[in-house]
């Protein structure tokens, strides 16, 4: 990649020292062990850096070349695959998904009794496995039946082909009416089944031919190859550990301040989660989760965000019209809806598009920018933004779970936004 030129883009370089003393305050802090930033605007990338280590044990540093968990930063990728059939019509948005997925047709859902279950208001769509309406959950809640159902049936979807889980997930109740509340779940894993049986092709075949070929993502995938796995960032967490239930998705809202955390004893403030040998991203996935199952670079990931900031096209291969986009990134939750709630907490300012979120208060949101924002994050606090308006895009990447216990990936947004000045 070529050496930065950000004044060329209107970014302050004296500006962007900013960002280069938030990254070193989590990492110099031992709260972060390493951390990868990037900012793009106008046609060309304006800030690039790498800060501390992708793997403490084996003492090697954080480089651009990192491969990274991406988490639901898979969830896109999956819409975008899905908006690729769609274009070419293999499906309209208002389609109810037992005319391609039949095993959906007999759905009830949760009244608050499992023996008591009644028909769906509406059929459940295509459109509301992008946007999370679906009525379908994760299995997270601890004090939820449905959820707790869920642990039950398809606990260990890793060791469960995709088919068999949407199969059994059909099964399932649903935990409200199509389209009456936001719920963050497993639809996208259900669109990326929908991928499937439109594509007749299974979801990394179509994701590789159609998706990282064209876009020349060379090291995006649903594991990581034996001869990259040096290249496989570690996965840290609290020291302590943390809980999925518990802690995935805690309020990003609340300030959680280095200092507050810096242990100045000298003790240990993070500690390993996940080596890269011992990953499941080390090997062949059984389960192609196309909500979370995918690694890639911050260098493949920009050459994705790019073609979504250009209107679906980059170096000339495009992959959706310019209004198919329009449509992916606009917000198609109704008020009522909006802000999205995320495990109990609001994500103030946003609503949701086809597989996105759509920032539509900036100043509900607490942080510069624009209105119209679009992007995700995933679970090991990594996450992306595109501003149409500004030409511009960020990216974060790092391995610490669970993703919202530093406010750092809000940082890094108003960071950014602070060096911009032309």
């Amino acid at each position: 990649m070529l050496t930065p030129q950000p004044q060329r883009i209107g970014l302050s370089p004296q500006r962007l020292v900013r960002v280069d003393n938030l990254f070193e305050r989590y990492v110099h802090g031992g709260l972060l062990s390493g951390a990868l930033g990037l900012i793009y605007r106008k046609g060309e990338v304006g800030y690039m850096r790498a800060f501390g280590q992708r793997d403490i044990e084996a003492g090697l540093p954080m480089t651009e070349d990192t491969i990274f968990r991406l988490y639901s930063m898979t969830k896109p990728v999956t819409a975008l695959a899905a908006l690729m059939l769609f274009e070419d019509g293999h499906f309209l948005l208002d389609d109810p998904i037992a005319t391609y997925l039949p095993e959906f047709e007999d759905v009830k859902v949760f009244t608050g009794d499992l023996d008591d279950l009644e028909p769906p208001q509406r059929p459940i769509t295509v459109k509301d496995l992008f946007m999370h309406t679906a009525g379908l959950s994760y299995g997270w809640d601890r004090d939820s039946p449905v959820d707790k159902a869920y642990r039950r049936q398809i606990g260990n979807r890793d060791q469960l082909p995709l088919e068999t889980v949407v199969q059994r997930l059909a099964g399932l109740p649903l935990l409200y009416h199509p389209g009456a509340r936001w719920h963050y779940s497993l639809a996208t894993s259900v669109l990326g089944r929908l991928v499937e049986v439109l594509s007749a092709r299974s979801l990394d075949d179509f994701f590789h031919q159609e998706i990282f070929k064209p876009l020349a993502m060379h090291d995006t995938g649903f594991h990581v190859p034996a001869g990259s796995l040096e290249r496989f960032s570690a996965c840290y967490c609290p020291f302590g550990g943390f809980s999925l239930g518990r802690d995935l998705g805690r309020n990003s809202r609340a300030r959680s301040a280095p200092a507050e955390e810096m242990d100045h004893s000298g003790g240990a403030k993070i500690e390993l989660h996940e080596s890269p040998q011992a990953s499941r991203f080390a090997k062949p996935p059984v389960f192609l989760s196309g909500g979370g199952g995918l690694v890639s670079t911050i260098g493949d990931y920009l050459r994705f965000a790019q073609m979504l900031l250009h209107g679906g096209a980059l170096d000339g291969t495009r992959l959706l019209g310019r209004k198919t986009i329009e449509m992916m990134r606009a917000n198609h939750l109704p008020p009522k809806l909006v802000p999205i709630v995320l495990n109990g907490n609001p994500n103030a300012g946003y609503g949701f598009g086809l597989g996105v979120s759509v920032l539509v208060d900036l100043p509900a949101s607490g942080a510069p920018g624009s209105a119209g924002i679009f992007g995700w994050g995933g679970a090991a606090t990594t996450q992306f933004w595109i501003d149409p308006a500004e030409e511009m895009l960020g990216i974060f990447m790092t391995q610490f779970m669970p993703t919202g216990h530093y406010p750092v990936t809000r940082e890094f947004r108003v960071a950014a936004y602070q060096a911009l000045v032309a």
